[in-house]
C-alpha cells in the first residue's frame, strides 16, 4: 500500500508547489521597444563658382550655299572631273565649259563694228575741220551746228560708245563660256552633264561654301540671362562670341567639334517662345577636325555661360519636388529646409540660397521625414571635411 500512496503524495505535493509559485510570481513591468534612429547619407553643402552653361541642339548647315546657274546659252563641251556630287573644289577654279565658237564670232563682230565706228568718227572730225575752214575762208557770219558737223559728230561718238560697249557684252558672254567656282566648297547635287544644251538662269549645280559651318541652337528667353550673347547690336571688332562644344556620334563614335556664337536671329519663333542663336565652326572639312562636320548632322551643344559665385551644387537625391531638402544639424536632428533653387540638371541641382556652408544634407535613408526627428550618419559622412562637393565648371 506504501508503494502506492507514496508516489501519489509526491505528485499532489509537487502539482501543490507549482500552484503556489505560479500564483505568487512577481509582475512584469512591460517595456516599449525604442526605434532605432534611421541611417542617413549626407553630403555637405559647400559654396561654390559654377559656369552657368546652357544646353541646346541644332542641325549643321553651311553658311553659303547656292544654286549655280548659267548666264549664257550653249553646249557643254567639258565637265571638272570633281564636278560631281559631293565633290570638293576651290575658288575660281573651272567646273563647266560652254561651246564658245558662237561667242567668238560674236567677239569679232563687235570689233569690226568698232573698228568701223572709230573710223567713221575719224572721218567727221575730217569733214568738220574742213568745212570749218570753208566757212572761215567765206566769211559769212557765223556758221550753223550742221554747217559745223556738230550733229554728225556727236552721232560718230555715241556710235563709237555703243560699239564699244557691244565689244565688252560681246567678251563678257565669251568668258561665261567658262563657268569658275565662285568660292571654294563642294557640289551638294549636280544637274547638267556633258553635252546637254543649257539655256540662261537654267540651275547647273547646288553649290556650298566649305568655309564655314553653322548650327543654329534654340535657346528660352530664361536661358539668356545665364549668356554673355549679342542680341542684335552692332558688334565691334574685339568683341567675339560664346564658345560651343558640339557633339555628336558618327560611325558609333562620339565626336566633338568647337565653335562660338556669332550672333541671334532677328525675332523670337512665335510658335515656340524660343530665339535661335547662330553658331559657326571654321573649317568644319579641315584637319584641323577629327571627323567632317557634314551639313544635315543632328548636334548637341553645350554654350558657355557666365560664372556665379556662392552656389551650392547638390546631387538630384538631395531636393524634393517641392524645392526643399532635409539638412541635419550638431545634433543629429532632422530640419526640413526650403531652398532658392537656381536650375536643376540632367545629375544635379544648383542652390542659390537656403544653405549654410558646410551643413549636412541627407541624399538617402529618410522615407518620411519629420521635423527634428534624430538621426544616425554613415561613419563617412561624421565629419564635415571628410566629405565634399566637387566644383561643377
Amino acid at each position: 500500500m506504501l508503494k502506492i500512496l507514496l508516489p501519489i503524495v509526491v505528485l499532489l505535493i509537487g502539482a501543490v508547489g507549482a500552484y503556489a509559485i505560479v500564483v505568487n510570481r512577481p509582475a512584469l513591468e512591460a517595456q516599449p521597444a525604442k526605434p532605432e534612429p534611421p541611417l542617413v547619407s549626407v553630403v555637405r553643402a559647400e559654396p561654390q563658382t559654377v559656369r552657368f552653361n546652357v544646353r541646346s541642339q541644332g542641325v549643321v548647315t553651311p553658311r553659303t550655299e547656292i544654286d549655280w546657274v548659267a548666264e549664257v546659252a550653249g553646249k557643254v563641251i567639258r565637265l571638272n572631273p570633281d564636278f560631281v556630287a559631293g565633290g570638293f573644289f576651290e575658288a575660281g577654279e573651272e567646273l563647266v565649259a560652254l561651246d564658245p565658237r558662237d561667242y567668238d564670232q560674236a567677239v569679232v563682230a563687235a570689233e569690226a563694228k568698232l573698228a568701223e565706228a572709230r573710223r567713221r568718227l575719224a572721218q567727221e572730225e575730217a569733214e568738220a575741220e574742213q568745212a570749218r575752214s570753208e566757212w572761215e575762208a567765206l566769211g559769212e557770219g557765223e556758221p550753223t551746228p550742221l554747217a559745223r558737223h556738230e550733229p554728225q559728230l556727236a552721232e560718230a561718238r555715241a556710235k563709237l560708245k555703243a560699239a564699244e560697249a557691244e565689244l565688252i557684252k560681246a567678251r563678257l558672254d565669251r568668258s561665261r563660256c567658262e563657268l569658275h567656282a565662285p568660292f571654294a566648297g563642294r557640289v551638294l547635287a549636280r544637274y547638267v552633264g556633258l553635252g546637254q544644251y543649257v539655256q540662261p538662269g537654267e540651275k547647273l549645280a547646288r553649290l556650298q561654301a566649305t568655309d564655314v559651318a553653322e548650327v543654329r541652337l534654340p535657346v528660352s528667353t530664361e536661358q539668356l540671362a545665364d549668356l554673355d550673347v549679342n542680341l542684335g547690336r552692332r558688334k565691334g571688332a574685339d568683341q567675339s562670341g560664346s564658345k560651343v562644344r558640339m557633339m555628336a556620334t558618327v560611325g558609333g563614335i562620339e565626336q566633338h567639334w568647337e565653335g562660338r556664337i556669332v550672333r541671334s536671329e532677328a525675332q523670337i519663333d512665335d510658335t515656340t517662345g524660343l530665339l535661335h542663336l547662330v553658331a559657326e565652326v571654321p573649317d568644319p572639312y579641315g584637319p584641323r577636325h577629327a571627323q567632317l562636320l557634314l551639313s544635315g548632322l543632328f548636334v548637341q551643344a553645350e554654350i558657355e555661360g557666365r560664372e556665379r559665385s556662392g552656389v551650392f551644387v547638390l546631387p538630384l537625391a538631395a531636393v524634393n519636388a517641392a524645392q526643399e531638402a532635409l539638412v541635419v544639424d550638431s545634433e543629429h536632428r532632422l530640419h526640413i529646409r526650403r531652398l532658392k533653387v537656381l536650375r536643376t540638371e540632367a545629375d544635379r541641382v544648383l542652390v542659390a540660397e537656403g544653405l549654410a556652408a558646410g551643413e549636412a544634407v541627407v541624399i538617402d535613408g529618410v522615407s518620411v521625414p519629420v521635423e527634428g526627428m534624430h538621426v544616425r550618419l554613415e561613419a563617412g559622412d561624421a565629419k564635415p571635411e571628410e566629405s565634399d562637393v566637387s566644383a561643377a565648371n
